[in-house]
C-alpha cells in the first residue's frame, strides 16, 4: 500500500504524543501501596500501559475485588492528577509534525486508553481541545485491543481502514490496528521496547516523532 493512500492518522497519547509513562509507573506503585499490594516491577506496568485503567489493574492484580477496584482506581487518579499539575510535555517534535499532517490534509485523531475526563484534561493543558478531528477514550468505548475506537474513528471520519494508520507505543494499539484491518507504526521511545512490537508487524518502527512525517512524505 502507498503512503498517499493514507487519509487519516490515528495516535495514542501516552508515550505517544506525550511523555507521560514515568509518572503512570509511580502513580500505579502509588496506589498499590495505598491499597496493600505488593509493588509490580516497572516493566510490567509498562506492559499494561494502553488498557482502560480498571482493565490494567485487573491484569496486574487479578485478585483484586470490586469495591477494592473502586479505591484502586482513585488512589491512582488522586496521585496522577497531582503529577499533572504541569502536565506531561509532548515529545519532541510532536507540535510541529501533528501541525504539517493537517496542513498536508489529513484527518487526525486520538485513540487513547485514558479515561474521558483525562483526556479532555490534558488535551486543553496542550491546546488541542479542537484540534483532532475525533477522540476517542477507553471509558467510553471498548478498551485496547478491540477494534471498537479505531471503529468508531473511522466511521466519523468516512475512511476505510485500509485508509487509516495507527501509531502507538504498546502492543495493544498495534494489536488494536490489527484487529480494525489497518497498518500501524510501532513508536520505540515509549512504554514498550522496539523489539516487543515487532510480532504484530508495523509498516515502520520510528525512534524519534518527527520520522514519521519524513516517511508520509517520502511518496508526495
Amino acid at each position: 500500500m502507498s503512503h498517499l493512500d493514507y487519509k487519516l492518522l490515528i495516535f495514542d497519547w501516552d508515550g505517544t504524543l506525550a511523555d507521560s509513562i514515568g509518572r503512570i509507573v509511580e502513580s500505579m506503585h502509588m496506589a498499590s501501596t495505598r491499597s496493600g499490594y505488593e509493588l509490580c516491577s516497572d516493566l510490567a506496568v509498562k506492559g499494561i500501559i494502553g488498557l482502560g485503567l480498571p482493565e490494567a489493574i485487573r491484569t496486574l492484580y487479578p485478585q483484586i475485588g470490586d469495591q477494592e477496584l473502586i479505591a484502586f482506581r482513585q488512589h491512582y487518579a488522586d496521585h496522577y492528577i497531582a503529577l499533572e499539575a504541569e502536565p506531561s510535555p509532548l515529545f519532541d517534535g510532536v507540535r510541529q509534525s501533528l501541525a504539517a499532517f493537517r496542513a498536508e490534509g489529513y484527518h487526525l485523531a486520538v485513540a487513547t486508553g485514558k479515561a474521558r475526563r483525562g483526556l479532555d484534561r490534558v488535551l486543553k493543558a496542550h491546546g488541542f481541545e479542537d484540534y483532532f478531528d475525533i477522540t476517542r477514550a477507553a471509558d467510553e468505548t471498548a478498551s485496547k485491543p478491540h477494534p471498537l475506537m479505531l471503529e468508531q474513528i473511522l466511521d466519523h471520519c468516512g475512511v476505510s481502514p485500509r485508509q487509516a494508520l495507527m501509531v502507538g507505543d504498546a502492543s495493544f494499539d498495534l494489536m488494536m490496528a490489527r484487529n480494525a484491518g489497518m497498518d500501524s507504526v510501532a513508536v520505540s521511545y515509549g512504554a514498550q521496547a522496539a523489539e516487543a512490537l515487532q510480532q504484530y508487524e508495523p509498516r515502520l518502527t520510528i525512534d524519534h516523532f518527527s520520522e514519521l512525517q519524513v516517511w508520509l512524505s517520502r511518496a508526495q
